[in-house]
């Protein structure tokens, strides 16, 4: 048992290790500078609000992180842990609906005592094990539409219908956009490809259609003046700073202020009340006007390792069911840094999507932390698969390697000052 432990640890992925402890601790630090003010000026609460929150979440993250890194990844694809998964993320998203807590129009938070449960966030990681592991299991009639195809891709569309009636549109693309990269991922035909987009835009349009059915405080419409707003917003922002575009103007101004090394750590004047909520969405401003060009890249090299790592994980596991879920959790970081830094930036019109690890949010954090122990533990099955499995084809591999971990063998290395 401990030679299977020692083996384990050896194999341990200390470098995405490392990736996410730096991001969520700088990510606590710019919570409390970036969300000082709001918290005092708005909320009426102390300074540390928003920095005791979110490094309780930090905490919380970590210790389902270290839990999930420790769980074989491949006891997520059992049929009872399926159902299990399934269930709790549909009564969730559910109980959303008839209990949420409404906040900036969005009917998307369970409230648990003091603590906002966001069912959507982690619907996220549901959708990547629910898809992971179906693709894995239908893997030898993939591109057969009525058994291998539909039944996952309507699970999936079900659940971004009922983040869609929260409201939460950005959300419920993410949802969809992720499903897409596991069925990219699954080795399905690029014919089959084709086809299953067709049907998933045509259901769209279905489910789209069916939201119009439904009420909440006056006629439900998808298009509403704040989201034509957005839109109007994005392609002209000074045109409408009095409105709906003095939200990427002010991110505009703290990013030109930043220069190359930032004006220096809680000294940004867009946070001042210029900027709404400079702790969440667009906190990614904050740190370019604190922090320069130099905070801004540290965020970014640190995201991209952690996708491009995870990408590179899912390339090298020859098991379908770890290769779909490390692909699914490095799209989700992917897409979701894009969609946060395109609005920020004005690339694309402005979601409210939190900046992974960074930004303050208690679901968005746990979640993450989450989708990294589960990430973690597929790279150490890869990684001990490569080193180990080779070494028990290779009996005298195996006995050198056998005899290197004895204490006499250490021990000599010790005395030759190795």
């Amino acid at each position: 048992m401990s030679t299977i432990l020692k083996r384990m640890f050896k194999t341990y992925d200390y470098s995405l290790l490392i990736a996410y402890s730096l991001l969520g601790i700088f990510g606590v630090v710019m919570v409390y500078s970036a969300g000082m003010v709001y918290a005092v000026e708005v909320m009426d609460q102390d300074p540390n609000f928003f920095y005791t929150l979110q490094l309780r979440n930090l905490i919380i993250g970590f210790i389902g992180f270290s839990v999930m890194a420790l769980i074989p990844y491949k006891l997520y694809r059992e049929k009872t842990m399926m159902i299990v998964i399934l269930t709790l993320m549909f009564t969730l998203l559910l109980a959303v609906q008839v209990f949420g807590t409404n906040v900036n129009n969005a009917q998307s938070w369970l409230q648990i005592g003091s603590f906002q449960l966001q069912p959507s966030e982690f619907a996220k990681l549901g959708i990547i094990v629910y898809l992971s592991a179906i693709y894995a299991k239908k893997y030898s009639y993939i591109d057969q539409f009525n058994r291998g195809v539909m039944p996952p891709l309507t699970i999936l569309i079900a659940t971004c219908f009922l983040v869609a009636l929260e409201p939460d549109f950005g959300t419920a693309a993410i949802i969809f956009l992720i499903g897409m990269s596991v069925i990219v991922s699954s080795g399905m035909q690029f014919k089959s490809m084709l086809k299953l987009a067709g049907i998933g835009a045509g259901l769209m349009v279905f489910f789209s259609g069916l939201l119009f059915l439904f009420k909440r405080d006056g006629f439900y419409r998808i298009f509403s003046e704040e989201r034509l707003g957005r839109i109007a917003a994005y392609t002209d922002p000074f045109a409408h700073i009095s409105d709906n575009g003095w939200q990427l103007v002010g991110s505009y101004y703290a990013i030109g202020n930043g220069g190359l090394w930032g004006s220096g750590l809680g000294q940004s004047i867009q946070k001042l009340g210029y900027l709404p909520e400079p702790h969440t969405d667009f906190i990614m401003a904050i740190i370019a006007e604190e922090l320069g060009i130099a905070g801004v890249g540290f965020v970014l090299l640190g995201l991209a390792y952690i996708v491009l790592r995870g990408i590179f994980i899912g390339i090298r596991s020859k098991d379908r069911f770890g290769k779909m879920l490390a692909i699914g959790i490095s799209s989700m970081i992917g897409i979701q840094t894009f969609i946060n830094l395109g609005g920020m930036s004005g690339v694309i019109p402005i979601t409210g999507v939190p900046l992974p690890f960074i930004s303050y949010g208690g679901s968005s954090l746990i979640l993450l932390s989450l989708s990294m122990g589960v990430l973690l533990n597929v790279s150490m099955f890869v990684k001990y698969e490569d080193r180990y499995r080779n070494e028990e084809s290779d009996p005298a591999r195996a006995a050198n390697v056998k005899i290197k971990e004895t204490p006499q063998y250490q021990q000599r290395k010790t005395n030759r000052g190795y």
